[in-house]
């Protein structure tokens, strides 16, 4: 049997692409099982492998994780991705907790009925360019480290990029008045094993489409 971790999931980003990151952040090399149909979703449910019966599910070290947030602090505690003390730690996870903030709001974009759009879109700038990015600005100018905390990568600096390169495909220039997030971007974007999960033919998945929406919703609902 391989050693490698097994995700389960659909074939795109959802709640399962911030997992993808880290343990691609991590250099881990992971399988990846697809969900095509509410068949294979209810076949996982009656195999007694989803503890709440809902994905992602990982195969992990001889368990079968679920719940986003406890597979991501294994990940990142397994690899060394969490700070070197419990205040670290802290840091790590409220920075990490306002990225999901806003993580959550561009991955519901898509799912918006098209009345919603102009308003959910106008939602998603102001509380990116106002809220958060404002916060990891001043954080990256006041400490002048090249990581979030404790001047060493963590999963705060994977889990932030991914959400920048989101939040600009959504907006391409919404980063325009945060130099430090730029220069961060860069950075973090240039660690070998990002920049290798960063190139075409990866298993970081592109950006939801509305065309994929229905798949999606015969598979979940």
């Amino acid at each position: 049997m391989s050693g490698k971790p097994k995700l389960h999931y659909f074939n795109g980003r959802g709640r399962m692409e911030s997992i993808r990151w880290l343990l691609a952040a991590a250099g881990v090399e992971f399988e990846e099982c697809f969900l095509e149909t509410k068949d294979d979703l209810i076949k996982l449910q009656k195999s007694g492998s989803l503890l709440f019966q809902q994905v992602p599910m990982v195969e992990i070290d001889g368990m079968k994780m679920v719940q986003s947030r406890a597979i991501s602090n294994y990940i990142a505690t397994k690899y060394n991705l969490y700070g070197k003390d419990l205040k670290e730690r802290a840091l790590i996870d409220m920075y990490v907790e306002a990225v999901i903030d806003l993580n959550e709001l561009l991955m519901t974009h898509t799912f918006q009925p098209v009345d919603k759009k102009e308003q959910h879109f106008a939602t998603i700038v102001d509380k990116a360019t106002n809220r958060y990015f404002p916060v990891y600005e001043k954080v990256l100018k006041d400490h002048g480290q090249d990581f979030l905390v404790g001047n060493q990568f963590s999963r705060a600096d994977v889990q932030l990029l991914e959400t920048l390169l989101m939040a600009e495909e959504c907006k391409p220039d919404i980063l325009a008045k945060f130099p430090h997030l730029q220069s961060f971007k860069a950075r973090i974007s240039n660690i070998p094993t990002i920049k290798k999960f960063l190139q075409p033919g990866s298993q970081r998945k592109p950006p939801l489409q509305e065309k994929d929406v229905p798949k999606l919703m015969k598979i979940f609902h």
